[in-house]
């Protein structure tokens, strides 16, 4: 089983509830993901339906970091809704992958440019 990729979905599924409205955008998006990373669909459904603790992140690699939060932003930005309960789900990931919560108002402000963001420069030192 791909642990990395189950803790990113689990997360996004987390982030897809955080307004109390799961789009089928978003539902779409994270089973793209799922695809992509050839994880089992039934397994992305036990997720949606059992979601679990996110515990820690600090294990992953800078680069597995950066794709788990540009990828919630991604699924903030699904619907083109934002709402304030997704910022502050994301921050609490940001913080939790050794980012300055900052760093998310900073990539939803700057989605659409799709310029190569610098997510070193929101590191906590």
């Amino acid at each position: 089983m791909d642990i990395v990729t189950k803790k990113k979905l689990n997360i996004l599924i987390q982030l897809a509830h955080a307004d109390r409205d799961f789009a089928s955008v978003e539902r779409d998006l994270i089973f793209q993901i799922a695809r992509e990373r050839n994880y089992p669909e039934a397994e992305v459904e036990e997720l949606i339906q059992h979601p679990e603790p996110i515990g820690s992140l600090g294990a992953l690699s800078d680069r597995q970091k950066a794709d788990y939060l540009m990828s919630s932003v991604e699924l903030v930005m699904a619907d083109h809704r934002v709402m304030e309960s997704e910022i502050l789900f994301t921050q609490n990931i940001a913080i939790k992958l050794g980012y300055l919560k900052q760093v998310v108002n900073h990539l939803i402000d700057n989605f659409d440019k799709r310029q190569d963001l610098r997510l070193s420069d929101f590191k906590q030192v």
